[in-house]
């Protein structure tokens, strides 16, 4: 077997005596697209949040390449090759495709003690490139996020963490309130992953989604998993009798 890409340690969260999550133990490897689902309430929402730097876990280790780290920020996520996609605030809607792109990680013609010009050229000509790659066809970099559509910043958002070699994707709930061409092209990109070699999380309620994109069905409740399968190895009645 090969060693996990992140392994979860009996993690253990409190909010205000509300014990979120009760001891989860996970491993995901390197290239699986795993899907994670639960209600409201099942705590994979407080996982996410730990694996992208946005809070700490009150008990328990995360572990990257067999190695203990403290994702105490996003930036920290983000230096160990961890994305995260979130619904709608990935994207800063009044900048452009290109300054998204590069948000917080702009490069630049020259630099003094960390300050410089941005080098807008080659933003705006890799930015072409790395939306290519994710076969979204935009009329050009300089378009403002906000006239995109949801599954165009979507595929915005995807193309900046493959443009950064980012590890592992996590992607919450990126089909919410698309339509049915929308979520078609979002689940390609989902798709896609695997050749890029980029390890997926995809949390979603729905589970249609989940089982046509996702090799492995991970399943919460109460703050516990309650499901850990091959997706060909479990079913939708399943799942949900188990949530």
């Amino acid at each position: 077997m090969t060693e996990p890409i992140i392994a979860i340690r009996d993690v253990h969260k409190w909010y205000s005596g509300v014990h979120a999550l009760k001891g989860v133990d996970i491993d995901i490897r390197p290239g699986e697209l795993v899907g994670l689902i639960g209600d409201n309430g099942a705590g994979k929402s407080t996982l996410i949040k730990i694996l992208s730097g946005v809070t700490r876990p009150d008990q328990g280790q995360v572990l990257i390449d067999g190695q203990t780290v403290d994702l105490k920020s996003p930036k920290s996520a983000m230096r160990l090759g961890i994305e995260t996609v979130y619904q709608y605030n990935s994207m800063v809607p009044t900048m452009s495709v290109a300054r998204n792109l590069f948000i917080g990680r702009e490069p630049l013609r020259f630099s003094l003690f960390g300050i410089g010009l941005m080098n807008q050229a080659k933003m705006r000509h890799d930015s072409i490139r790395a939306i290519a790659d994710v076969d979204l066809h935009l009329r050009s970099p300089d378009a403002l996020v906000g006239e995109l559509s949801g599954g165009q910043r979507q595929g915005v958002a995807i193309a900046r963490a493959m443009y950064f070699k980012s590890r592992v994707l996590i992607l919450d709930e990126p089909t919410n309130h698309l339509s049915v061409k929308e979520t078609t092209k979002v689940l390609g990109f989902v798709s896609g992953l695997k050749a890029q070699m980029i390890t997926g999380i995809f949390i979603s309620h729905n589970l249609h989604h989940v089982f046509s994109s996702c090799e492995r069905i991970i399943a919460m409740a109460r703050g516990k998993v309650v499901l850990d399968k091959p997706t060909d190895r479990t079913s939708m009645e399943e799942v949900q009798e188990l949530m």
